[in-house]
């Protein structure tokens, strides 16, 4: 999915909201180990609610459907503190095109929402070289902002998949495998750092 254009018309690098920033870095490494681990990157997005961190994917036939998924999964999630919508694209630099993996992010109300990206490289054999730290690149549209601020929702106007539900209290268990069970782990300790 590349068929996005984020500006960025300052080079000043804004404060980002400590929690957006944990979610946003967390989606862009998620999306570096499925790579490293020969995984193609569908494009995703992570919500924040309620202390729960939610993954989704967005697969699409084109930027545009991915891109639109996104945002009517995020548009609609109210009570969530913030979100990140992830994929593999490029940017353009002064060295000119770079790959590199995108996390675009917001907070309920705001009007704009961030850009930042892992750069990397992929040599002859197909090794990827990332860089170790990711760049902000610019403002980014963000999903939530016609939302409110996630106090201003009563539970019963939170989208039940979201709700902190006792679901385990009825008897219901769901098998977690490997991989499921350490994105669960990561994701707990983002949301537990943001507190």
């Amino acid at each position: 999915m590349a068929d996005r254009n984020i500006e960025n018309a300052s080079t000043e690098v804004p404060e980002i909201p400590d929690e957006l920033e944990r979610v946003l870095v967390f989606a862009l490494d998620e999306a570096k180990e499925k790579i490293e681990g020969g995984e193609d990157v569908i494009p995703f997005t992570t919500l924040v609610v309620k202390d729960n961190l939610f993954i989704e994917s967005h697969p699409g036939d084109s930027a545009e459907e991915c891109f639109e998924a996104a945002e009517k999964n995020v548009r609609g999630a109210r009570g969530a503190d913030c979100y990140a919508f992830c994929y593999d694209g490029y940017i353009e630099t002064d060295d000119g095109v770079k790959d590199a993996l995108i996390a675009e992010g917001g907070v309920p109300g705001a009007d704009e929402g961030y850009a930042i990206a892992y750069l990397y490289e992929v040599d002859d054999e197909g090794t990827y070289t990332f860089e170790s730290e990711a760049a902000y690149i610019g403002e980014a549209p963000n999903f939530m902002a016609a939302l409110k601020e996630p106090v201003a929702y009563a539970d019963d106007e939170i989208d039940e998949r979201y709700r902190d539900e006792e679901a385990d209290a009825e008897g219901d268990e769901v098998e977690e495998d490997e991989e499921v069970a350490d994105t669960v782990e990561k994701a707990e300790e983002v949301v537990e750092d943001a507190e």
